[in-house]
């Protein structure tokens, strides 16, 4: 007869995809219920230390442990690859955002360091903290990039997640009572194009993964060339230049370059590639979508509006290419 308590772990166990637990699953209810006399076991229940080790096996299964079945296999090289580029270009964009800060700072004498420096010398000390914690925080989406390369997990991972910490300050300062409540679409977007690749990469790169690597080229080699795309386009086209724009020029040059690499060595794309840069288009689409908004009724701001037009109707054609090469992908293999 079950024991009121294995009834119990099974429930925990059907987090476990159904191909694991017909191979494992009496095998771990032996483990856990070894040792314990029916009376015990009728009035016990799973520790929660049991329960998020089972949780996190369930994640490991289900993004392509050794062993799963093709489709998962999938899945995990998909989320896995999402996680990399969405750290690359989150750590190109915060690279060039603050040497592009600090060259105009340092080359409009006095009052350009005095306007830099302004923005960290508020009144309010927590504030203070806050505006260096917000400019500091984002440059650990490189050490994530290339420890994450290098397969050193752990720092990517804790990388990762101090780097996407500023985007949640905008969310909560209507907590605080400082700012009246209002519709954060930016800052909503900008928080999940952060923290989606940062729960990725916790989730998909764990022990059992195979080492990251890139589709093609070095990590530092695409992390320059990264850099000069982004930086470029803020430079050649300063008028246009919004909070999205050069992220947003960088993946366009990137998915259209990788797309057409992948048209001439379809038989070097690793598997699930399509697929996470449509799900990080999407991404990138919602945030320039979000920033272009504001403008839409800002007077003399026809730059920024043209860009921000051009790079969204970019940014759709090219997420469902990247949509449709992804189906005839997964289709293929």
């Amino acid at each position: 007869m079950t024991t009121l308590l294995e009834a119990r772990y099974r429930t925990v166990l059907r987090l476990l995809p159904a191909y694991y637990r017909r191979e494992r699953e009496e095998e771990m209810l032996d483990t856990y219920l070894w040792g314990l006399d029916r009376d015990t076991q009728d009035q016990s229940r799973p520790t929660l230390g049991e329960v998020a080790g089972i949780a996190a096996l369930a994640v490991r299964c289900r993004l392509g442990a050794p062993g799963a079945p093709r489709p998962y296999a999938l899945l995990g090289s998909a989320v896995r690859l999402f996680a990399l580029f969405a750290v690359g270009l989150q750590a190109t964009s915060a690279v060039v955002d603050r040497a592009l800060a600090l060259t105009w700072a340092l080359t409009r004498g006095a009052e350009g360091r005095h306007l830099f420096l302004i923005g960290f010398t508020g009144a309010d000390p927590a504030r203070t903290a806050v505006a260096v914690l917000t400019w500091v925080l984002p440059l650990l989406w490189t050490v994530a990039y290339f420890a994450l390369l290098h397969d050193r997990r752990r720092p990517a991972r804790y990388g990762a997640l101090g780097a996407a910490l500023p985007t949640l300050w905008p969310l909560l300062d209507p907590l605080t009572g400082d700012m009246a409540p209002r519709a954060h679409w930016y800052e909503t977007a900008a928080a999940l194009l952060a923290w989606l690749p940062a729960l990725a990469l916790c989730a998909a790169h764990h022990r059992d993964a195979p080492p990251a690597r890139l589709p093609a080229g070095s990590p530092g080699l695409v992390f320059l060339a990264g850099c000069v795309v982004t930086g470029g386009s803020v430079v050649l086209l300063p008028a246009a230049a919004d909070t999205v724009w050069a992220p947003a020029t960088c993946f366009v040059v990137g998915a259209l370059g990788w797309l057409l690499w992948h048209a001439r060595r379809t038989d070097r794309t690793p598997p699930g590639a399509a697929l996470a840069l449509t799900a990080l288009g999407l991404l990138v689409l919602a945030a320039r979508v979000a920033a272009l908004g504001p403008w839409l009724d800002v007077p003399g701001a026809e730059a920024v509006r043209g860009g921000g037009l051009g790079q969204t109707a970019a940014l759709v054609l090219l997420t469902v290419a990247l949509a449709v090469t992804a189906g005839r992908d997964l289709v293929r293999r």
